[in-house]
């Protein structure tokens, strides 16, 4: 089984986060103009608030972040920038925390596998189409056909598992 992860899933507590933040924007701009999406203003400002940190974010907060900034902006509105941000793979949705986290493979079609760090809450990606394949696999042989992957494991990252043994 092989498996991708993200170089920037679990980033050292120092590293350039403010080029995370603009390789980010730059990936969902040059996304948007090659399909010939919208990618508004509040879009931009919610995927940058999203990516303003490596933990999962909640709608409410992307909305007290905007309200903060003098933006006028309602649930409804961050709601919907959320859902095309989804949509279109810039962000993902950690079900169980009802939050956000950034995608570093936008647009692409893919079925992550969410690791979630139980001390410093940053939610790592791994890209392991053959753990989907497994799943699909196993539900198949009894008989369930899967139309949604979301899996969530929880644990320590490697910074902070790195801490706890030092």
């Amino acid at each position: 089984m092989t498996t991708d992860i993200s170089a920037t899933a679990f980033p050292a507590h120092k590293h350039n986060h403010a080029a995370c933040i603009a390789d980010a924007l730059a990936a969902a701009e040059q996304h948007c103009g090659q399909h010939g999406l919208r990618f508004t203003p509040l879009r931009r400002q919610v995927l940058e608030i999203v990516w303003s940190r490596h933990a999962p974010i909640g709608a409410y907060e992307i909305l007290d972040e905007l309200r903060s900034e003098s933006r006028a902006a309602a649930p409804p509105t961050v709601y919907r920038a959320l859902e095309f941000l989804v949509e279109h793979g810039f962000v993902h949705k950690i079900e169980s925390l009802n939050a956000f986290v950034g995608c570093d493979r936008p647009g692409g079609d893919h079925v992550g596998q969410f690791l979630i760090c139980g001390s410093c809450q940053q939610v790592g990606e791994l890209d392991d189409p053959d753990i989907a394949k497994l799943i699909v696999k196993k539900a198949k042989t009894i008989g369930f056909v899967v139309s949604h992957q979301t899996i969530e494991v929880r644990g320590l990252c490697c910074n902070c598992a790195r801490q706890a043994h030092a």
